[in-house]
């Protein structure tokens, strides 16, 4: 938790330092508080005293006649002339005060009271303000730092935690631990205080009632650590269960189609009641148990209460204290146990909050595997893709996807990988914009590697198409000029065009200004590949890559769309993975992937004759005349 406060600025710590400040007055406003009571108390007792004598048995017969024959200000300078005439000398201050009585008294303690109270109330407020404003900014900069970390991870540090993970660590862990940090920042300082002040003030007081308030803050102090030791594994349960729904949640959500085809709502509905029924359980469990609290809370409040009267009217009876000080001494023991509800509520709380915070912090630590160079070199040649010797493994694996493959594009080249399914295609092309890095080689664009180049300035001259269309909300015209927001409306058509997209986009309702709902679900698949297409062409790259881009569109757009390309960006070197024999056998080389392996290299012609991996995909999608064979 407390590695997160490294995000607090300057401004943080000085509000701190003003709330801490602010809670010293408060709790000496509170304390303060319990004088001026016990003086009103005083106060009312000495005025009725004043006005009856008779009321005071404690001083007996004698000063009572005293009294009514000479009044209270004769009595009071008699026993004080003579050094109390055998009266202790607090019976000859209280003398003194009831002599002195008035309802004056009453008005001034009584109004000090106000103005104490007022005073406490808005240390209260400010306190309370400061604590929002520092947690609330604080869940600000980390949601910032957590989405900016994940925005730099590189697809290795993404397989590491889910994206439901991501998702809770990014919201419901933040939002935990603003919560807590708000409590933290209100209790943390003040109960210490409180208790030390008020454990100070009643030990002068009467040694009977504090032993009961110690007893009765033993037995809280105890029950609240049994209750700890039972909510607290259950607290750390709890953010693992909110990840493992919100992953449930997200695959019924998003594959609500397929679901729906194979009759599986049964099946999916009966995992969502699986995470759902042990998050609930383990709710019912912490809230249950946690509902003791308030009840074991006011049985205690109440039972020491109920003893401080036991012993105070002891102590009444046998004239060693009067009403007022167990009055004030009921306040303080009251402001000692709530102090340590709070400061255990926040220890109750704190399990929680530090589970979210080490998740975060899990997130912020992880080392990128893809980073910038300090110093970046550069370009020495332009639109040139080389790879020399690269082999690639998964952080987690033992054996390379991909191995020992060497090639070179050169500018306004067309390089086209085939192969089977899972022979390493796209996390070869995945290399060149490094959302992977190679494990060994090189990986060269342009005459310089890939890892001696910012990633900001290497992706400013690729044109990326994924193998599935990703659109994002907003307009067609945001989504094509999506890597290019500055970019003109005719530049914008001008590319739609070449995709092929200019026509479906003019036969919807506002044409480039129609809305992209999220995920891009109201335009088909084919549609979200020519716009995708239309956003690479946008950004007018050196380097086009195209992960089986083209799967989605029928034959006719297929070669249109290539015929477009070749005519508007000649020039552009260009990458592509296919699986349709037709869409790359006019490349300027193909690369025949099998197992990770590059198995043959060459022309359509070439690779028909001398490799036969290739020879049988092609037999497998076109007949020998279509071949030429």
């Amino acid at each position: 938790m407390f590695k997160l406060y490294k995000k607090l600025r300057a401004k943080d710590w000085a509000l701190l330092a003003l709330l801490a400040g602010l809670t010293v007055l408060q709790v000496y406003c509170t304390i303060t508080l319990v004088d001026f009571t016990r003086n009103i108390i005083n106060s009312i007792m000495y005025l009725n005293y004043h006005n009856n004598p008779t009321s005071i048995p404690e001083l007996g017969k004698m000063l009572a006649e005293m009294v009514s024959a000479n009044g209270w200000d004769y009595t009071a300078e008699y026993f004080i002339a003579n050094n109390g005439a055998g009266l202790p000398a607090e019976a000859v201050n209280i003398i003194r005060d009831i002599a002195s009585a008035s309802a004056g008294d009453i008005w001034y303690d009584g109004g000090m009271m106000l103005l104490v109270a007022l005073g406490c109330m808005a240390c209260q407020s400010a306190v309370g303000l400061i604590a929002s404003y520092v947690a609330s900014g604080l869940s600000l900069r980390l949601r910032t730092a957590v989405y900016t970390k994940v925005d730099g991870f590189s697809i290795a540090e993404r397989d590491r935690f889910s994206t439901p993970s991501l998702i809770t660590r990014t919201t419901n862990d933040v939002q935990q631990v603003q919560i807590a940090n708000i409590l933290m920042l209100r209790m943390a300082f003040a109960a210490p205080v409180t208790v030390i002040w008020a454990i100070c003030k009643i030990q002068a007081t009467s040694w009977q009632l504090t032993l009961a308030t110690v007893v009765s803050v033993t037995a809280l102090v105890l029950f609240l650590l049994l209750l700890m030791l039972f909510v607290m594994p259950k607290f750390k349960l709890m953010q693992k269960l909110i990840d493992k729904l919100n992953g449930v949640s997200r695959e019924n959500l998003t594959g609500l189609r397929v679901i729906r085809a194979y009759n599986a709502e049964d099946y999916q509905m009966a995992k969502f009641e699986k995470a759902n029924t042990e998050i609930t359980k383990t709710q019912l469990f912490t809230g249950r148990m946690m509902s003791l609290m308030s009840p074991v809370m006011m049985l205690i409040m109440n039972g020491v209460a109920l003893a401080i009267y036991w012993i105070g009217a002891t102590l009444i009876n046998k004239g060693e204290t009067d009403y007022a000080t167990v009055m004030a001494f009921t306040q303080l023991s009251s402001q000692i146990i709530m102090a340590f509800m709070m400061l255990i509520m926040m220890f109750v709380l704190m399990p929680r909050a530090q589970v979210s915070a080490t998740r975060i912090n899990e997130v912020l630590e992880t080392p990128l595997s893809v980073c910038d160079p300090e110093t970046e070199e550069e370009f020495s040649e332009e639109g040139t893709v080389e790879f020399r010797n690269v082999s690639f493994g998964y952080p987690d694996s033992e054996a390379f996807v991909i191995q020992d493959i060497s090639f070179k594009a050169e500018k306004g080249e067309t390089v086209a990988f085939i192969g089977s399914t899972g022979s390493g295609k796209s996390t070869l092309i995945n290399l060149v914009p490094r959302f992977y890095d190679a494990t060994e080689g090189e990986v060269l664009i342009n005459g310089v590697d890939v890892r001696k180049v910012k990633q900001k300035t290497l992706r400013s001259i690729i044109g990326y198409v994924p193998q599935k269309g990703v659109l994002f909300t907003g307009s067609v015209r945001d989504n094509i000029a999506f890597g290019k927001p500055d970019i003109s409306d005719e530049k914008i058509i001008s590319a739609a065009k070449v995709a092929e997209a200019d026509e479906f986009i003019n036969n919807m309702e506002k044409g480039y200004d129609s809305e992209i709902s999220q995920g891009g679900k109201n335009v088909s698949g084919g549609q979200k590949q020519r716009l995708s297409i239309a956003r690479a062409v946008a950004v007018e790259p050196q380097i086009f890559i195209f992960d089986d881009s083209f799967s989605a569109l029928d034959y006719k757009t297929d070669k249109k769309v290539r015929e477009n390309l070749k005519s508007a960006v000649g020039g552009a070197t260009k990458l592509i993975v296919a699986q349709r024999i037709g869409t790359i056998m006019d490349a300027d080389k193909i690369i025949v992937l099998d197992s990770g392996k590059a198995v043959g290299t060459g022309t359509h012609k070439e690779l028909l004759q001398s490799c036969p991996v290739y020879r049988e995909i092609a037999l497998s999608q076109l007949s020998k005349e279509e071949l030429g064979l």
